[in-house]
């Protein structure tokens, strides 16, 4: 049996291990020791050799990014700064047509710019966005698509944790990473905004027939209180990794101390307040550690294996050139979010696809925007969706079922695939602020 052979067998024991629900990270693990141990011959030499891509995989100072990322993004939530964005946002837009909608799409952007989770994004506006819409006037499937569409704004938005990750993955600067995520970020709040407006005026049935425009108006002082932390805190994070006076890793910290300060100064946050955030940003740390510690495992055993150059060279012999290629690698990639969250999908394809690229010259930075906008789409769409169940456990609403979630956030999806051939088609929407 050739190594070829023991890495196609890897690849699918990996694949039936996750269909039977093992985590992800363990059954990649898992074939990565086998997969070595059946190159080698030696399960010593397996387990040591995957020992050394563990530390490898973790030892550098940028993996500090994560946690402090993390951490600033929990401060944010836990100081309330969900609740100042969307009440700004709404004061904004209240005057139009399905302004309540645009207004929740233009809050999860502005918290997307301090948080960069998508979960918790749909997590707080569940909370804030979907009573208020509701009492307005707006369909329970809208009300809940609205917050499920634009939550993943979170992950795409810099700061993202995913474009995080990716960059770990492939060694490419984070930094560069949250710039071109700018260009794709705003062009998919536009498309949302949008379709919301639209569809408030063409499909009264689906959002809702009487909308209600009597939104609380803001004072210019409590405009200023909401709004002017929360711009400081997106300034001076993202400002100072464009302007070059931090790091990605600086930035996070620098985000962390400021969003404790903001949460201090608003006499938000507590001691039970800071002990959830504290063990939510570990939990969440480990978790993304073990994820790449994984990734690197399963990268060494595909390169033991040949079968991303084996690939590679099939692509090649195949004549697809890279729009074929690119695009056969998103239909995998939103095909897979339908079973699979989203950093298991780049953790299981990324690897497997990097060999293949680099020596057509492809621009990591835009594959990345490319990958994570794919991703997401797997965030709305059934049966896995993982916007859409927490935003399910969070309501806690008998009258409000997953099926009606998913219908509702089904025209994001539709608006988010259709910004995606948009950045396919032209990659400096992603490349051209670089």
């Amino acid at each position: 049996m050739t190594a070829f052979d023991i890495g196609l067998m890897a690849l699918g024991g990996m694949g039936f291990f996750v269909m039977l629900g093992m985590y992800v990270p363990i059954a990649l693990i898992l074939m990565s020791f086998l997969g070595v141990w059946a190159i080698k011959g030696s399960p010593l030499l397996a387990a040591k050799m995957l020992g050394l891509a563990a530390n490898d995989a973790i030892a550098s100072y940028f993996f500090g990014v994560v946690p402090l990322f993390v951490l600033m993004g929990f401060l944010v939530s836990e100081s309330g700064i969900g609740r100042d964005a969307f009440d700004v946002a709404n004061a904004m837009f209240r005057k139009i047509k399905g302004g309540l909608g645009v207004g929740t799409v233009a809050a999860n952007a502005i918290f997307a710019a301090v948080t960069g989770i998508s979960i918790a994004s749909a997590a707080v506006f569940t909370k804030i966005a979907v009573p208020e819409m509701r009492r307005h006037g707006y369909t329970n499937r809208f009300s809940v698509g609205v917050v499920a569409g634009s939550s993943v704004l979170g992950m795409l938005i810099p700061p993202s944790l995913l474009l995080i990750l990716y960059g770990l993955l492939t060694e490419q600067s984070i930094g560069d990473l949250f710039v071109a995520g700018i260009g794709p970020g705003i062009l998919l709040a536009v498309f949302f905004a949008i379709g919301v407006v639209l569809m408030a005026i063409f499909a009264p049935k689906f959002t809702g027939e009487t909308l209600s425009t009597d939104a609380q108006a803001l004072s210019s002082g409590e405009l200023i209180s909401k709004s002017v932390p929360l711009a400081t805190l997106i300034i001076v994070v993202l400002g100072g990794i464009y302007a070059g006076f931090f790091t990605p890793v600086e930035a996070g910290a620098v985000g962390a101390i400021g969003a404790l300060i903001i949460g201090l100064i608003k006499r938000r946050l507590d001691l039970p307040a800071l002990w959830r955030v504290l063990v939510e940003t570990g939990l969440v740390t480990a978790a993304v550690c073990f994820l790449i510690i994984a990734a690197q495992m399963y990268s060494r055993m595909l390169a033991f294996s040949g079968v991303p150059n084996a690939f590679g060279q099939m692509a090649a012999t195949a004549d697809l050139g890279l729009m074929g290629l690119i695009l056969l690698y998103v239909l995998v990639v939103i095909l897979l979010g339908m079973i699979l969250d989203s950093s298991s999908i780049m953790l299981i394809l990324v690897p497997l696809m990097l060999p293949i690229l680099n020596p057509m010259g492809v621009d990591l930075i835009w594959f990345g925007i490319v990958t994570v906008v794919a991703i997401e789409i797997g965030l709305l769409t059934p049966p896995f969706g993982i916007s859409v169940y927490v935003i399910k456990s969070t309501l806690d609403d008998p009258d409000i079922s997953l099926a009606d979630i998913f219908i509702g956030a089904a025209p994001f999806a539709l608006m988010m695939l259709a910004c995606l051939a948009l950045i396919i088609a032209f990659p400096v929407i992603a490349t051209g602020l670089l």
